[in-house]
C-alpha cells in the first residue's frame, strides 16, 4: 500500500508511523530522511538541496519534488511506501499525483489524526523539562512526584519557549491553515481516512488498521 500520513503537531503521528511501518513492513518516509539521503548520497539533487540550506532559504518545490521522486523509485518502495511530511501544499500534491502517474503507482491512502485543536494545546503546552538531565515531564500525561521538580535531580523544571500557549497557538493555526486545502484535495478524490486520534495509542492504530485493511 502507499500510504500518506497527516496529522498536526502533538497528534501522535510519530508513535502511529512506527507501528504502521512495523506492521505493513513498509517504509516510512519522512521529508527531512529524504534530504539526508540525497545529500548523503551527494546527487545533483540533494547538492542543489544542500546549497539553499545551507544559505537558510526554503528548498524550491522542483528540487523537492525531484528528491521525492528519487526516493519513490527505490527498490525498497515497490510494494509500498509511508509518506510522512510531503505533501505540504496543494501544488506539492499535484507534483506527487505526476510522480506516481511515472511510477505506475497510485496513493492508496490517506490517514488523518484527528485531534481538536484544543486538546492539542493541552499535550503541547503541557511539556516540561529539566534543564540538568533532559528528563521530560507532562503536567497532565506524565507528572513528576512533586510538582514542578524533577524526580531523576530535584532540579527545577523548566518550559521550553516553543511550548508556551501564544507559540503553540500560531503553530497550529499555521498548520490547520495549511492542512484544510490538502484534507479538501484528498478528500475530493476518494482516498482520505481520518481517525480519532483522541483516544490510546493503541487504539488509534486499531482504527487506522479497520479502515485500511489488515494486508
Amino acid at each position: 500500500m502507499n500510504l500518506i500520513l497527516m496529522g498536526l503537531p502533538g497528534a501522535g503521528k510519530g508513535t502511529q508511523a512506527e507501528m504502521i511501518e512495523e506492521k505493513y513492513a513498509t517504509p516510512h518516509i519522512s521529508t527531512g530522511d529524504m534530504f539526508r539521503l540525497a545529500i548523503k548520497e551527494q546527487t545533483d539533487l540533494g547538492k542543489q538541496a544542500k546549497a539553499y540550506m545551507d544559505e537558510g532559504a526554503l528548498v524550491p518545490d522542483e528540487v523537492t519534488n525531484g528528491i521525492v521522486e528519487e526516493r519513490l523509485a527505490m527498490d525498497d518502495c515497490n510494494e509500498g511506501f509511508l509518506l510522512d511530511g510531503f505533501p505540504r501544499t496543494i501544488p506539492q500534491a499535484e507534483a506527487l499525483d505526476e510522480i506516481m502517474g511515472k511510477l505506475g503507482k497510485e496513493i492508496n491512502y490517506v490517514i488523518h489524526v484527528d485531534v481538536p485543536a484544543e486538546k492539542l494545546l493541552e499535550r503541547l503546552t503541557g511539556r516540561r523539562v529539566c534543564p540538568t538531565c533532559g528528563a521530560t515531564y507532562h503536567v497532565v500525561y506524565n507528572p513528576p512526584k512533586v510538582e514542578g521538580v524533577c524526580d531523576r535531580d530535584g532540579s527545577q523544571l523548566e518550559q521550553r519557549d516553543d511550548d508556551t500557549e501564544e507559540t503553540v497557538q500560531k503553530r497550529l493555526s499555521v498548520n490547520i491553515e495549511q492542512t484544510k486545502p490538502l484534507l479538501d484535495f484528498y478528500g475530493a478524490k476518494g482516498v482520505l481516512v481520518t481517525v480519532d486520534g483522541n483516544q490510546d495509542i493503541d487504539k488509534v492504530f486499531a482504527e487506522i488498521v479497520a479502515k485500511i485493511g489488515n494486508n
